[in-house]
């Protein structure tokens, strides 16, 4: 059974920093892109950013050049590097995987549970 195990969250001050970790647990071919998204209160979920199997990665535009998502194909981990937070950046932020089975199985969409980021002004 495929899981997303994030860890990382907590509550920091404005202008602080976070790290957030997510695996994918199970027995999976490999995991595709790979992604942060984050829902505040009241809000819909947003995508945050997003890292191919490549390397490549894409930020929404409230984030740019202040988080930096990177991954660790070998250990099926992606990370979010979260620097300066804001206030606005408060919310409970998903990890988010597409998932090959096996060469033939998939992709599947795969979410974590989420963890809270708190950020005080």
């Amino acid at each position: 059974q495929v899981q997303l195990v994030e860890s990382g969250g907590g509550s920091v001050q404005a202008g602080g920093s976070l790290r957030l970790s997510c695996v994918v647990s199970g027995n999976i071919f490999r995991a595709n892109a790979m992604g942060w998204y984050r829902q505040a209160p009241g809000k819909q979920r947003e995508l945050v950013a997003v890292i191919t199997d490549g390397g490549s990665s894409n930020y929404a535009d409230s984030v740019k050049g202040r988080f930096t998502i990177s991954r660790d194909n070998a250990k099926n981990t992606v990370y979010l590097q979260m620097n300066s937070l804001k206030p606005e950046d408060t919310a409970v932020y998903y990890c988010n995987a597409e998932v090959r089975i096996t060469i033939i199985r998939g992709p599947y969409t795969y979410w974590g549970q989420g963890t809270q980021v708190t950020v005080s002004s």
